[in-house]
């Protein structure tokens, strides 16, 4: 086994970088973390490796919106110039760049079936990577054997959640401050689980039509993204300190009646939180189950 610490970049010109680590199988797992992490957890490491136990690589990375800020880096033009990035500035909908060039990353280093797994803010990152890819032919859309979705938030239900009866005032100051130019100012205290741009707070909030579709609270919703993933489909949840208002098995039982996919494995994990702290093991054991069930009938 080797691990290699690598750089690569998107096509937008955006320098990311990550880990590979390598037994030369064929098969790899792609992974992208959540809000203010980064490819470096301990969970991603037991499932890297229980998968190369198993003969299926692991490629974990940092996408533009790793970390709380930070400045993000565009070689384009034969010129460099840096932005703010991080979670607190981060549209969600670039992270379709992120994983397309680790797609191509992969596929460029002789891997030939990708499994692309996101946690967190990561599986919705995925889920609309794959919907969008899926919609514009992508080359290598044959290449992409299953999707991996641990712990899928309803973002949009979840900040009015928590802000209560102060999200349409806090929605009002968003938007005053976005109309007059002031978008990469911090919101207030208290107006997200961590700090957070207008820009950004607006984006889960006004302008999410293109990354609501978890829906859990909605009883008439289709799930048509995640009906539409034509690969298998893998999804996981906590029961404990989980980011979900209902309760994991309501949800479970719930999603595997709307989601009418044949291959697809949609449980929870007794005693795991969001994070899945010391349940590490379990979930990797059963997302390198996952991949060996379907792969073996290709």
């Amino acid at each position: 086994m080797e691990t290699k610490i690598i750089d690569f970049y998107t096509e937008d010109g955006v320098k990311l970088n990550g880990y590979i680590k390598s037994n030369k199988s064929s098969k790899i797992i792609i992974s992208c973390h959540g809000m203010t992490s980064n490819c470096f957890k301990e969970r991603d490491y037991q499932i890297a490796d229980i998968a190369l136990e198993n003969g299926i690589d692991f490629f974990a990375f940092n996408s533009r919106g790793s970390e709380v800020v930070k400045f993000v880096h565009r070689y384009q033009d034969g010129t460099s110039t840096k932005f703010l990035g991080g979670t607190c500035f981060e549209d969600v909908r670039e992270g379709y760049y992120d994983i397309k060039a680790a797609i191509e990353e992969a596929i460029a280093r002789g891997y030939e079936r990708i499994y692309l797994q996101g946690h967190s803010l990561g599986s919705t990152k995925t889920l609309y990577t794959y919907t969008r890819l899926k919609k514009e032919k992508y080359t290598y859309l044959d290449n992409i054997k299953g999707i991996i979705l641990l712990s899928l938030v309803d973002i949009p239900t979840a900040i009015k959640t928590f802000l209560g009866e102060n999200y349409e005032k806090t929605l009002k100051y968003a938007k005053e401050k976005n109309k007059n130019g002031n978008s990469n100012e911090i919101m207030p205290d208290g107006s997200f689980i961590n700090p957070i741009s207008v820009k950004t707070f607006l984006i889960y909030t006004e302008d999410n039509k293109d990354i609501d579709f978890a829906k859990y609270s909605d009883k008439n919703y289709d799930f048509k993204e995640l009906n539409g993933v034509d690969v298998p489909l893998f999804m996981r949840f906590g029961n404990e300190n989980e980011m979900i208002l209902q309760k994991a098995d309501d949800l479970v039982k719930m999603l595997n009646n709307k989601i009418k996919k044949k291959d697809k494995d949609i449980s929870y994990i007794n005693g795991a939180d969001h994070s899945y702290h010391g349940k590490e093991r379990i979930l990797s054991n059963e997302i390198v189950s996952f991949i060996k069930k379907y792969d073996e009938k290709k």
